[in-house]
C-alpha cells in the first residue's frame, strides 16, 4: 500500500493531492479516492497509465520508485521532492528527524526532569484517544507507521526487559505523546489547553532528551540509555 507522500510525473509535470484537496476528500469522497494512491491520483487528474509513480517519506527521507512507464526521470523526481514544501500537502505536519531516545546519552536527572514527569503523569490517561481523534488528516496513519517502525519495538522491548512488569500501556502512551509532536494541533479533544500548545509536551521534552517515562502500579519511572535503565522512580501521590 502506498504511503505519504505519493506523486506521479508525466514529462515536466508532477501530480499529487494537495492540502485543500485532501481536506475536501475527508468531507466528500464518493469515488473513494486515497490521497496517496497512484491510481487515485491518475484517475482524479484524468491521466492515462503512461506516467511514472513515486513515493517519498519526508520523515525518514526514503525515496521509492514504484513504477517507470515512460522516460526515466527518477533523478529529477528525487531532487524535486527533496526540496518540496510539505505544508502544501499537510499544513499541520512538522518535518523533523525521528528520535530514538534510547540512542541518546541520558542526562543526569534534575528537578526539571522530575517536574516534567509529574506534568506528564497528570495528562497521560487520555493521550492515545485524544491524539488519534485530533489528528484528522490523510497522513495520520503514515506518520504513525514511520514513528512506530523507527522507535516503537526498540523502546518497548528494552523497557519491558528492564523492569520485567506490565508497563506496556504506559510506554505506548509515551510513544503516542511523541507521535503528536509531528503535528501542530490546535486542540486535543477532551483536554483543556491553550490552542496549539501541545498538552503532552512534557513527555515529548523528556523523550527528546533521552528519557522515556513508564508507569506501573504506584510507580512512575524514567528510563534511559541503550538498556533502558531505570534512572529515577517516583511513587504515585494523591492527585498525581
Amino acid at each position: 500500500m502506498c504511503q505519504f507522500f505519493s506523486f506521479v510525473t508525466k514529462g515536466s509535470k508532477r501530480y499529487y493531492f494537495d492540502w485543500p484537496q485532501r481536506q475536501e476528500l475527508l468531507k466528500n469522497n464518493p469515488k473513494g479516492y486515497e490521497p496517496d494512491s497512484h491510481s487515485s491520483i491518475i484517475d482524479f487528474y484524468g491521466l492515462d497509465e503512461k506516467v511514472n509513480n513515486y513515493e517519498y517519506n519526508p520523515l525518514t527521507k526514503v525515496f521509492q520508485v514504484d513504477q517507470i512507464n515512460i522516460k526515466d526521470d527518477q533523478a529529477l523526481a528525487k531532487r524535486w521532492v527533496q526540496k518540496f514544501d510539505f505544508k502544501k500537502v499537510c499544513e499541520p505536519l512538522i518535518i523533523k528527524e525521528i528520535v530514538n531516545p534510547l540512542k541518546i546519552s541520558p542526562p543526569e536527572i534534575t528537578e526539571k526532569h522530575i517536574e516534567l514527569l509529574k506534568e506528564w503523569a497528570s495528562v497521560r490517561d487520555s493521550v492515545s484517544d485524544s491524539v488519534w481523534d485530533s489528528v484528522r488528516d490523510s497522513v495520520r496513519d503514515s506518520v504513525g507507521v514511520s514513528v512506530r517502525d523507527s522507535v516503537w519495538d526498540s523502546v518497548r522491548v528494552s523497557i519491558w526487559v528492564s523492569v520485567r512488569d506490565s508497563v506496556r500501556v504506559s510506554v505506548w502512551d509515551s510513544v503516542w505523546a511523541y507521535y503528536s509532536s509531528f503535528f501542530r494541533i490546535e486542540k486535543c479533544k477532551g483536554i483543556d489547553h491553550e490552542p496549539f500548545k501541545n498538552p503532552f509536551q512534557p513527555a515529548i521534552d523528556l523523550w527528546e532528551q533521552g528519557l522515556v517515562a513508564s508507569y506501573y502500579g504506584t510507580t512512575w519511572r524514567l528510563h534511559g540509555g541503550e538498556k533502558a535503565a531505570v534512572l529515577y522512580e517516583l511513587k504515585k501521590e494523591k492527585g498525581l
